[in-house]
Formats: structure tokens, sequence, C-alpha cells
């Protein structure tokens, strides 16, 4: 999934990203607090640069994921072994840790993450005590009538299982961010023709799914799709329709607090003692 990210910025971000950055940004009022940083994560997926300064005019945007700023990768990632013996580093070496700002902001790429309990860390130490986390990825019905086609033809996944807004609350939470909001909305996208709609879904992403066929198809395969898909996802206006669900999620950094120990240990002895304290005729 990382790969995809990284192939994925050498690409316009897809306008469906755009269009789900302007209904997010349309979410920013919700900011109190007037950020001097914002962090806009992997912002060559993100299409919202535009959207950030426009809001923030004042504010400093902070593209982190392009070639001044380091990528969310391990740091291993992406180094040569000349790089090794002469000493010099990617960018994902030569930084692993992002910039700090009241407001982070990730658009349409958390569902790429292939570890989000260890990106949700990243997310908090990145933010200013009571800055704002502000997101946006694919629910899990999205695409639901592809993978129906699939399951039917005996396939292997389109795509990866996307994780519930549920879930993803449950996960910030124990990432640190206090009162998380998630809620979602269903989108339906139309195409003329299974061409058309095959080309979009390479813009958005790759198939990542463990489950997906296997091996290499060939043009026999690509006309059983296409019949399928015509079959199966014609409207009644002509087109082509599949379902999109998009999750938006928000949460702030609070102040740290003590943590208190779920298990206290006493010894006999101080037993002992607190109850002669309680009791001071007792000697036993």
């Amino acid at each position: 999934m990382q790969r995809h990210l990284l192939q994925a910025a050498d690409h316009p971000a897809p306008w469906l990203h755009g269009e789900i950055a302007r209904r997010m940004a349309e979410r920013l009022p919700l900011v109190r607090r007037q950020p001097a940083r914002v962090i806009d994560w992997w912002s060559p997926t993100s299409g919202s640069a535009h959207l950030l300064q426009a809001q923030y005019p004042q504010a400093r945007i902070l593209p982190y994921g392009c070639d001044n700023l380091p990528l969310p990768l391990p740091t291993a990632t992406g180094t040569r072994w000349w790089q090794r013996l002469t000493g010099q580093h990617s960018p994902a070496e030569a930084y692993v840790t992002p910039p700090t700002a009241e407001l982070l902001w990730a658009n349409m790429m958390l569902h790429w993450v292939d570890d989000l309990p260890a990106l949700l860390p990243r997310w908090h130490a990145a933010l200013e005590v009571d800055g704002f986390l502000m997101f946006s990825c694919f629910g899990p019905d999205t695409l639901r009538e592809l993978h129906a086609v699939y399951a039917e033809l005996g396939w292997g996944a389109p795509g990866s299982a996307w994780i519930d807004m549920h879930d993803l609350g449950d996960e910030l939470v124990h990432a640190g961010f206090a009162d998380p909001v998630m809620d979602m909305e269903r989108l339906t996208l139309t195409w003329d023709s299974p061409a058309a709609l095959l080309a979009e879904l390479r813009g958005l992403g790759r198939n990542t799914a463990s489950a997906r066929q296997p091996g290499l198809r060939g043009r026999a395969w690509r006309r059983k799709l296409d019949a399928a898909l015509t079959q199966h996802l014609t409207g009644a206006d002509g087109r082509l329709h599949l379902s999109v669900e998009i999750v938006y999620g928000h949460a702030f950094r609070p102040v740290a607090r003590a943590k208190i120990q779920a298990q206290t240990e006493i010894s006999l002895d101080a037993m002992r003692e607190m109850t002669r304290q309680r009791n001071p005729g007792r000697t036993d």
C-alpha cells in the first residue's frame, strides 16, 4: 500500500480527492483555533493545498510527503546500495519526524495505510497540544457492487477491505486523541462504459487486497469483465453505477494526563501498619 502512495505521488490527485477535500473544507469552521502551521499529510494525493491556503492565508502549509519534507514511511524505504556506501540517504531516511502543527489534515490516504496503529501515534506526535486532526478515507461499503460481481464470477477481491468508522474512532482514542467524531456519506459514481470505469478506478488506486486474483489476465478475461460490468452495474439511465462510502473524522490532541495504574501492590507489612494506624490498640 505504501508503494501505491509512492506511485500516486507521480500523478495529479484524482478529481474525487479534490471533491472530498472541498467537502471536508466545509467542516474547517469547527476548528476555532487559527493554526499557524498546517500539515497536509501526503499532499501529492490530497488535492487540498489551495483550499487550505485559502482558508488560512497567514498559515504555513507544510506539504508532508513532498520532496522538501519527509515521507511517512519507515526509514529504510527507498535506500539504494550506493547510498548506503556513500552515506547518502533518501528523504524518508533523512527525516523520520514530521514538523509539528496546530492542524493535521489527511485527505483520502488513510485507507492505503498498512499499519494504522503505527500511523496514528505519529499523527498524535505531529500535533501541538489542543491541535486538531481532520481526515477522510474510503469506508467498507466502497465498490460493494464490484465486490459482488467478482464474487459471482469466483474471482479474488477487487479491492481491500477498509476499516469501519466506529473502529477508526476506537483506534483514535487508543492513540491518545480526544473527542473523536466520525461520520460518513455515500456517493454514487457513474460512467458511460466499462473502459471509463476501470480507468477511473486505476487512477484512484491499485488493488492491494491479499485475496486478489493471482497471475496475469488476458484479453478474454477483460472481455468477460466488461460484459459482467455492463450486465450488473448498468442503471436505468444506461450508465454504469458504483457506490463509494466516504468516512470523515476529526479529533484533537488533549493535554497529557498522568496514567493511573490498573493494579497496585501492597506488602503484607504495609497492610499491618495501616491496620495498626486505624486500630492503635491492636498488637498483631
